[in-house]
């Protein structure tokens, strides 16, 4: 069964699995590099958001609003964008809900997992989403490196991380590719890159990193707007 993934550039994936279309940190205003706009992209059942950052956040309250989208946050994130317009009916559990916690809907199971960055108010947050068919996808969200993604990696069979790997504000690609062989995942897509200038502009060494480190993993370097189907 096939799986589509779509990069819209930073940390902006949409993927198609198992009946349900997904989509992570739906930054497109202000976004340099994405192809698409909050009302050309194919409908998304859920938005997934990792924290509150505007190229995070994005235009996550418009597009729950004009498709009707279900909505995971983190408890704090969900008062802050109902309070922007998110009918608290899509958002999943009413107000959110917090790290280790698992969801369902739309017959995808949800897990928050810690991520390690600086925000004020809501803490950022991680996602491992199992889509119907078994698809198991691990989005970071923007973190430095942690050892407890070891215990991801036991605790589920990821088929795809996206890591951020642009440096300056997250991992970099040498912190992204041991990620990769913590969480034990079989295909990686390095994110968060390229967007603006403070990071770095290419992935060129990151398969390199990657071979090294994990040798098992599949290193998948995207464009933003392109897409790949596993």
């Amino acid at each position: 069964m096939a799986r589509h993934i779509l990069w819209h550039g930073h940390a902006n994936f949409q993927i198609a699995a198992g009946g349900v279309n997904l989509i992570f940190d739906p930054f497109f205003t202000g976004n340099p590099k994405a192809a698409a706009t909050p009302k050309t992209i194919q409908k998304p059942d859920i938005v997934l958001l990792t924290h509150t950052h505007g190229d995070h956040q994005g235009d996550a309250v418009d597009i729950c609003k004009n498709f009707k989208s279900l909505l995971a946050c983190a408890v704090g994130a969900g008062d802050e964008m109902a309070e922007a317009g998110v009918p608290k009916e899509q958002i999943l559990n009413g107000h959110g809900f917090n790290i280790g916690g698992t969801v369902e809907a739309k017959g995808v199971r949800i897990t928050m997992t810690q991520a390690f960055h600086t925000i004020a108010g809501v803490a950022p947050v991680g996602y491992v989403a199992a889509f119907p068919d078994g698809f198991t996808v691990y989005h970071a969200g923007d973190t430095g490196i942690f050892s407890s993604m070891e215990l991801l990696g036991e605790l589920y069979a990821i088929d795809l991380a996206l890591l951020p790997s642009g440096s300056v504000y997250t991992m970099d690609m040498r912190q992204a590719a041991l990620a990769a062989r913590l969480l034990r995942a079989k295909n990686v897509i390095p994110m968060h890159w390229g967007t603006f200038p403070a990071l770095a502009q290419n992935m060129d060494g990151f398969a390199a990193e990657l071979a090294k480190t994990s040798p098992g993993c599949k290193a998948i370097i995207m464009n933003p707007g392109e897409s790949v189907t596993l």
